[in-house]
This record gives C-alpha cells, structure tokens and sequence, in this order.
C-alpha cells in the first residue's frame, strides 16, 4: 500500500510525558514511530554524519506517531488520544498528515457505517437511514469529536456484555461515556436510571445531543473528572461502565466499589491484553471478582462482580 493511502497521527508531548503518551498511542495501534532525540550524545558523534534537522530539533519534546489505513475513519482514533490526554492531565500537540482537515468534519463520515454488535444491538449513524429487523435495537448515532462510535473493539465488548448484564430498570453509571453510547445502550436494553460522565466538556455536549435525539429520557450526563463529581445519591448503582484504559481502570479500583450494590456488575475495558493480568490483579486486590473476560484484536474487556 502506497503511503498516500495512509493518515499519519501525531502526537508531540514533553519528554516527561513521553512513556504515558507511548501507552496511549499503542492502544490504537502496537506499530508505533518514535521520535525522539534526547539521548543523541554530540560529544560521542561526528556531526557531519548527522542529519542537520536532528541537530536542530527540540530535545525537550517527542513525537509518536501511528498510521491508519484510508480505509478506516480516524475520528474514534482522534477523539479517544484527546480524551486519554485529558484524564492523563497530558498537554499534547495533535496533527494530522494526509488529510484535508478543512473537510474531516465530513469526509470522515464516509468510513462510518451501519454497525450491528452483538445479538441484536445495530449502531447507525445519524446520517443514514436503516430499515430494522423486529429484533433488532436500534441506536442511532452522531459521535462528532468525542470517542464512541461503536466501530472500535473496546466499545463493541462492552456493548457485547451490556446485552448480557443489564437487567429491567437497573441504575447505571458510565465513567468516561465519551458519545453517551454505552449509557444509551444500556437505556435501549431496559436499564431505568442511566448517569453518564465525562471529563471532557466536548464529550459532555455531544453525548447530551445524541441523548436527546435518543428519545431516551432516563440518562442524564454530566461533567466529572473520574468519581469526584458522580451523583452519589442517585446510587448505589447496579452496573458501571468505564471504558476507558488500563491505568484509569487502576485509578478507580479503590474506590469505584463505594458506587455499587452488593450484587452490582462492573464492565471494565479499553484495557490491552498484555496488561489485562495487572488490571485484574488491581481490581481483585479491591474486592472484585472476574465473572467474564472478552478479547477482540488485542483488546480486553472485563465483567466484575464484588467478591
């Protein structure tokens, strides 16, 4: 494939963000190019064999970049690194190279199809139209910038689990809901009181307007940063949601079982497989149990239960 077929994700960060960074970027894709120049030592090298522009370049910054393939959207890519930067408290320059950005707020809608996950869930986008089958759950979506079209396999297991773990009229708390997906699911499949959050207020707003256009009016979504402004008082809830990644998940581990019944389900993912053991391992050491573990394309998803 010619490299003209191909987006090139961006990401420079300071040199203390750079290993926290790496983690983010290789969620979306474990091919990663590094860019970094800090440890080139002058002193040891003939600079005339060295690239003027490597000479030059800031060593106090680094970059790692991943490539999609034109045929994928890199919108859920784009808006899951924002999101990731933000609950990671990482200030980021994101570029995008191959790409008009004049037109992404519409050409990456081309790559966004109608989705069915599941059973019988079927994500279409706001822009199409679908004629459902009698079984089918129908949410129709427009994720904008925020992460949660359904099309990434960390959203689709947890989608997958939700048709297995929401029962009638259950009270429900999404951590991270980036487009509202996962509340408006769970709503779709019979949860009563949905609670959604967000740290990130473009997340907040998007998910609100595809609340609305939902028609579901039992969620409410509101800006949080992780736990610190749930409305407790509408809990215990009996299933979380946090879609979000391994060290967030490690984060909430002490503190998410105060939000749940005694018999209450926890859907933990955004987690790569070569870090499910740690997570698994924080979450037992806090009272969790692991009922179920999904894998898709080097993505874990968990379902937990308190022990």
């Amino acid at each position: 494939m010619d490299i003209k077929d191909w987006t090139q994700i961006k990401l420079t960060v300071k040199q203390a963000d750079l290993t926290t960074a790496t983690a983010i970027m290789g969620m979306i894709d474990l091919n990663l190019q590094i860019e970094d120049y800090s440890d080139i030592d002058l002193k040891t090298c003939y600079g005339d064999l060295i690239d003027e522009s490597i000479l030059n370049a800031d060593k106090t910054v680094a970059s790692i970049s991943v490539y999609i393939p034109a045929e994928r959207s890199c919108t859920d890519a784009l808006a899951f690194i924002k999101d990731r930067l933000n609950e990671s408290g990482i200030d980021g320059k994101l570029e995008l190279v191959g790409v008009n950005e004049e037109d992404w707020a519409n050409t990456w809608k081309a790559y966004y199809k109608t989705t069915r996950i599941g059973k019988n869930m079927v994500i279409v986008p706001a822009w199409e139209t679908y004629e459902p089958k009698p079984e089918d759950v129908v949410i129709n979506m427009d994720p904008g910038m925020a992460f949660g079209t359904g099309t990434h396999e960390t959203t689709r297991l947890v989608i997958e689990l939700l048709e297995k773990y929401v029962t009638p009229g259950c009270t429900m708390l999404d951590v991270g809901c980036g487009s509202g997906i996962l509340a408006i699911c769970a709503a779709k499949l019979g949860a009563g009181v949905c609670k959604a959050y967000d740290i990130d207020p473009v997340a907040v707003r998007v998910a609100n307007e595809n609340i609305e256009n939902s028609g579901m009016t039992n969620i409410t979504c509101e800006q949080s940063d992780l736990l610190r402004q749930v409305d407790k008082a509408a809990g215990p809830y009996q299933l979380v949601t946090a879609n979000i990644v391994a060290d967030i998940i490690i984060r909430l581990a002490p503190d998410v079982g105060e939000y749940m019944t005694d018999d209450a389900i926890l859907l933990a993912s955004g987690i790569i497989t070569e870090r499910a053991d740690e997570v698994i391992e924080v979450l037992e050491a806090n009272g969790f149990r692991v009922v179920e573990n999904l894998t898709d394309n080097g993505w874990c998803a968990l379902a937990l239960a308190k022990k």
